[in-house]
């Protein structure tokens, strides 16, 4: 990764959270710029990273081989065609992080020829835990499948999909994710102050247990379901509980829930692809 330059096209969080994880793991800040309408965005970045920064987009691309779509979705049809010339002329891989944008849109904002891989990071990304899918079109050489991959592996986990149809359902797993584990925490600590925990305590409490159990759920090789029948005892308060959820409808909930996520999902790329 360190002969390749980069370029962000966007300072937001997520460029911030990448460009962290690329220097983290030994990438030159000489060997990154960063674009943004926003000069506060680009000092912050210059001070902390001391990576290249400015305003225009075509001259970061003319340094770059590799360019990084980090910009919202709504603008990204404008910005895609004014660097397409940039982009060709330097035959520069494109990775976009913009959610609902499909490949043959970017493709038609920035030429045909253009090597292009799309990607699904979700936010925790910010502290180097992401889950991230991506997905290629047939112009990326297998060079720039190693190079796109280990962008992303900078701040966690990256896997490929073979079917860009399958980001949809990223999207609605890993993309909107993190919001389902929130909100269930959120159901836990609210039913630990009424059980008569103090909110610190009940909000740390279930800090810890989430982190305990993602914890332990990674480093196992067994399933989900292995691992909660293991921690139920049989006539135990655990069973009582997980009875309670099942006899809830928990597990439709979940699939009615994602199913939702998934129509937005390709809704929005119709929105987008529009443009």
């Amino acid at each position: 990764m360190t002969r390749h330059t980069i370029g962000f096209i966007g300072g937001g969080n997520m460029a911030y959270a990448l460009i962290g994880g690329l220097l983290t793991d030994g990438f030159s800040p000489q060997n990154i710029y960063v674009t943004d309408p926003e000069q506060d965005k680009l000092a912050t970045l210059a001070q902390q990273f001391r990576v290249n920064t400015g305003s225009d987009n075509n001259a970061a691309v003319a340094n770059c081989d590799i360019v990084v779509l980090a910009v919202k979705p709504q603008v990204l049809a404008e910005v895609a065609r004014g660097i397409a010339q940039a982009v060709n002329a330097r035959k520069s891989l494109v990775v976009s992080i913009a959610a609902g944008v499909r490949v043959a849109d970017l493709q038609r904002w920035l030429g045909e020829d253009a090597a292009i891989v799309r990607c699904m990071p979700n936010t925790p990304a910010l502290v180097k835990t992401a889950a991230t899918a991506l997905y290629a079109n047939n112009r990326v050489a297998d060079s720039q499948l190693e190079a796109a991959e280990s962008v992303l592996r900078a701040v966690g986990l990256a896997v490929w999909v073979d079917d860009e149809n399958l980001l949809d359902a990223v999207t609605a797993l890993s993309g909107s994710g993190p919001a389902y584990f929130f909100l269930f925490m959120e159901a836990m600590e609210s039913a630990g102050r009424e059980l008569g925990l103090d909110a610190d305590t009940a909000r740390l409490l279930t800090q810890q247990t989430a982190l305990g159990a993602a914890k332990i759920a990674i480093e196992s090789s067994e399933s989900p379901e292995m691992l909660r029948r293991r921690v139920t005892s049989p006539g135990g308060t655990t069973e009582q509980a997980v009875l309670t959820l099942e006899q809830g409808g928990l597990r439709n909930l979940v699939q009615n829930a994602m199913q939702a996520a998934l129509r937005r999902s390709v809704a929005m790329s119709d929105q987008f692809g529009a443009q």
